[in-house]
Parts: structure tokens; C-alpha cells; sequence
């Protein structure tokens, strides 16, 4: 018998360990992650399923109030969501877990639920039990996004021979110009160049604010690092890296100065970051999604191929209650 509670603060210890045994747990999952956003920023409505009165699935969430309806969705500050399982899930838990999810939001006047599931290689065992079970209790595509997926090899010269030709020129044109990758706690410096960036090309503003990527870096120390790509002491580019679980690593924030962008200092951040990942016996590399409700930005999608990335789904499904 599987049974619905709504999370209680009380429970975060208990949630956070629960997450680093599970399936398919990141980084984003912990409520440790989830409780760095202000209070007021959402409306929490996180569920604990319990089996036999033990901790069993817990499915991050919020109340969300969108063009009059009331959603239950994956919360809203974790990326992805969905249910956080046990490895050795079975199909007929994962049926019953929709079902019930169902009833409860039905229970609690939701009109819709709409869950972002996280890729499937974050699973330590490839599962598509739940996804087959939302599917089967009326779940449809709300949409696809895509993400640039490297799967790491066994050491740098595997990985390297992935890349294209031009980016093998475009790595020793940045040697050539001295430039120098190094781990860096210079947070602000790197977030003055994403900021200027995003308003150059795309007119935005980063995700975080300042003082909540450096609360988050506090938090967690060993999870999230700055690469930095530095000339004469200057950064010129860097890359800010979630390690979401002992599998996946995933690029958060990629970001240069534009006058330097001929120096290709990208190119060799990535090869050194590439060589880190390695190292440090991760599978993947999650360059993040090219994709904006499903429009591709073929350029930067194209910058990630050459590396040897390929195409994964993030899907968000949904499904209409009333």
C-alpha cells in the first residue's frame, strides 16, 4: 500500500538522505538546493510517498497559478523534477505512484499536472517506468527540449578524438595564444562577463543573482566550481559546473568576453574541463539544452557538436484534470 503525504520541513534530513540513495537524485533535488530560494519566490507543494510506512518516492513540486488554472508542477527552482525513486522500482509501483499522484491532485483541485522529466542517463539504472505509467494514465508531451549530451570516454585522447577538426585548430590557436585554464574562486569576476554577455546576445539576465550563486557555491562547496580561462591574469571566459550525482556533471553557466572571442579560450576551458571530469570517473557531460520551448539555437547547438555532444530529450509532460 502506497500512501501520499505533503512534505514537512521536519522531513528535510530524512528527504535529503532518501535522495542520495535514489535512481535518478541530483543535485537539484535536495531540499537543501530547493530551500536556498527565498520563501516568498514559490508556493511549495512537494509529496512524500510512503510504502509500508518507510519513505519510498518523493516527487519535488509547487503550486503554480497560470492563466486562472491551478497546476501542480516540478518545482520550479530544481530544473527538473519528476518522481525521485528507488533503483529496483517495479512497474506495478510505478503505475500505482501515477494513479495516486492523480487522485490527489484531483483530491486537491489542481486542474492540471505538469512534471519536467530529467534526461535518462542521470538514472544509475535505465528505467522508463515512469514514463510508460504517465503516459498509460493520460499524460501527453507539453513540450521537448533537447540537451547537448557528451558521454565521457576513458581518458582525454578518446574524448579529443570526438572533436571536429576545427575545434582541434581552435584548441591549439588558444594554446598558442597562452592562454590558461585554472579552477577559480573569482565567482564575481565571471559573473560580470556572464552578465554582459546575456544581455549582448539574448537581451537577459542570468538565472541567479550574484549573492545566490555565491550562497549556493557556500552550500555546496564540493558540487558546484568555477573553470576559468585567464590571459595574463585577466578571465576572459569560464564555465560554472553542477555536479548533479556520481554520474553527471552539467554546465551551468558558459560564458566569454567578446572582444577575446578570436583567442578561443572556450575550446581549450572545455578540453581541460573534459580532462577534470575524467578524472574525477564521471560518464557524462550535460552541456545543458539548445533548445527555448522547443526552437533550436543552431548555433550553439552546432559549438556543442564539435565537441562530440549529441541530442537528448527533457521532456515535460502534463496532463488536464478538470
Amino acid at each position: 500500500m502506497i500512501c501520499i503525504r505533503k512534505f514537512g520541513e521536519s522531513n528535510a534530513g530524512k528527504w535529503d538522505r532518501f535522495i542520495t540513495t535514489a535512481n535518478n537524485g541530483t543535485l537539484f533535488h535536495l531540499r537543501r538546493f530547493i530551500n536556498y530560494h527565498p520563501e516568498d519566490r514559490f508556493n511549495d507543494h512537494s509529496l512524500e510517498f510512503y510504502k509500508k510506512d518507510n519513505l519510498f518516492v518523493v516527487f519535488p513540486a509547487a503550486d503554480v497559478l497560470s492563466n486562472g488554472k491551478r497546476l501542480l508542477i516540478s518545482h520550479p527552482g530544481t530544473t527538473m523534477g519528476s518522481f525521485v525513486v528507488p533503483e529496483n522500482l517495479s512497474i506495478a509501483d510505478a503505475l500505482t505512484l501515477v494513479e495516486k499522484l492523480i487522485i490527489y491532485a484531483r483530491g486537491n483541485d489542481f486542474d492540471r499536472i505538469r512534471i519536467t522529466l530529467p534526461p535518462a542517463f542521470y538514472q544509475r539504472r535505465l528505467s522508463n517506468y515512469i514514463d510508460f505509467s504517465l503516459f498509460r494514465n493520460g499524460f501527453s508531451y507539453f513540450k521537448r527540449e533537447v540537451t547537448s549530451t557528451l558521454f565521457l570516454e576513458r581518458n582525454l585522447d578518446q574524448n579529443s578524438q570526438k572533436f571536429r577538426p576545427s575545434h582541434r585548430r581552435a584548441l591549439r590557436k588558444a594554446q598558442n595564444k597562452g592562454i590558461e585554464i585554472r579552477r577559480s574562486e573569482r565567482i564575481a569576476e565571471f559573473y560580470a562577463i556572464l552578465k554582459e554577455n546575456l544581455k549582448i546576445r539574448h537581451g537577459v539576465e542570468p538565472t541567479h543573482t550574484l549573492a545566490e550563486l555565491e550562497k549556493l557555491q557556500e552550500l555546496f562547496p564540493d558540487k558546484i566550481n568555477l573553470f576559468g580561462a585567464f590571459l595574463d591574469g585577466r578571465m576572459i571566459a569560464g564555465v560554472v559546473n553542477f555536479i548533479v550525482n556520481s554520474r553527471v556533471v552539467l554546465a551551468f553557466y558558459i560564458s566569454h568576453k567578446e572582444e577575446f572571442q578570436d583567442f578561443r579560450a572556450v575550446n581549450l576551458l572545455f578540453y581541460l574541463v573534459f580532462k577534470w571530469a575524467i578524472q574525477e570517473r564521471f560518464k557524462v557531460y550535460d552541456f545543458g539544452i539548445f533548445t527555448v520551448n522547443e526552437e533550436p539555437n543552431m548555433g550553439l547547438g552546432r559549438f556543442k557538436e564539435n565537441f562530440g555532444a549529441s541530442g537528448v530529450f527533457r521532456d515535460t509532460l502534463e496532463i488536464q484534470l478538470r
